[in-house]
Order: C-alpha cells, then structure tokens, then sequence
C-alpha cells in the first residue's frame, strides 16, 4: 500500500482516483497499481471498476475495457467510424503492416520467446530488417538472450501488440489447429468452386 495513503481519511475517492488514473493513462492499467497507488484492497478496486464500466456502457463516447492485462478507457464501438475518420485526416496514419511484419509478429506471437533465426527459419527468408521495423513500432520487444553458442536474442511481443489486436492477453489468439482447420476449408471451398 502507498504509503501516501495509509489511512482511510487520505485516500483520495475511489471513483475520482480511478477515473484520474484512466484518463492520464496511455496504457493498461493492472489492479495491482491501482491498489498501490490509491490505496484500496483489489476487490473494492475490481468492484469500482466493474460499476464505471457498466457506467459508461451506454450514453458516452467511450468505454472502459479490460484489455492488455489491465483497465484503459477506449473509445464506444459505436463510434468508430468517426474515430477511423479522425485518425485518417486529423492524427498519424492508422498502423499498417507488411506481410512480411505480419507473418513474423504471428511467429513471435505464437513461438515466444524466439530467436531471429527460428523466425527465418519458419518463415523461409531474413527477417531482420522486419524485426528491427516492429521493435521499432514497439509491437515485440527484446526478452534477452537464449544461452548457448552466440547468445541469440530473444523476443516477445508487448503490450503494444496486446492493444493493436485488441486483445486482453496473448491467450486470447486463436489457438493454431484453429487456423489450421480454417485454412483447409477454404482451399476445400476454393477446389469446390473451381469444379
């Protein structure tokens, strides 16, 4: 507990901490932080949180998510073509990938942590100047060094990623035999149309 906030009548409201948190925040923010920083047991922040966003569910702009193993205000899937529209004209370009940084994120993603060389392997070609693009993003990150001979560096993805796919953790991608299975049937249907 923060030491700033050690007794009842200094904690700063739960509601208004959290919300001014939120707001400052450009990332996900975990329970655990919240908990540190204003001071107030997990499960009275998890029940705060859980009524602001059944709160702001309806009738705002946006909404408060659980994404990246922990709490950001998002904007309302409603509004998204406007924000598209906003992102376009007003602000940087939307994130666009290669499919060459698309098909070495999902190696990363699904093979973490790995080398540049297992990645160049599955995939069939160099993959450093790629690899170097999505460090640059802030998509993967280095998660040190394998041991043996040369000392490979390693990587994972981050948060950042997380946040671009919009998902809460890397279990929420599709699992493999999945895709797999996916995949068969559309070369099936593909064969069948060709018939």
């Amino acid at each position: 507990m923060n030491s700033n906030f050690s007794s009842v009548e200094n904690r700063p409201s739960l509601i208004g901490g959290l919300e001014s948190l939120l707001i400052v925040s450009s990332e996900p923010v975990s329970v655990d932080d919240f908990g540190r920083m204003l001071g107030y047991p997990s499960k009275e922040i998890l029940e705060a949180l859980r009524s602001l966003q059944n709160h702001y569910e309806t009738g705002h702009g946006f909404r408060l998510v659980r994404i990246g193993g922990g709490w950001q205000f998002a904007s309302a899937p409603e509004l998204s073509e406007l924000v598209s529209r906003f992102r376009e004209d007003v602000q940087n370009q939307p994130l666009r990938l290669s499919r060459a940084a698309l098909e070495t994120l999902a190696v990363v993603a699904y093979k973490q942590p790995v080398t540049r060389a297992e990645i160049e392997e599955i995939r069939g070609v160099r993959s450093d100047k790629v690899v170097e693009t999505l460090l640059r993003l802030g998509l993967i990150r280095i998660a040190g060094r394998r041991k043996g001979t040369g000392t490979p560096l390693l990587f994972r993805t981050t948060a950042n990623f997380l946040d671009a796919f919009n998902l809460d953790s890397i279990s929420d991608l599709p699992a493999l035999h999945d895709l797999e299975d996916n995949r068969e049937k559309d070369e099936n249907a593909s064969l069948e149309e060709k018939q």
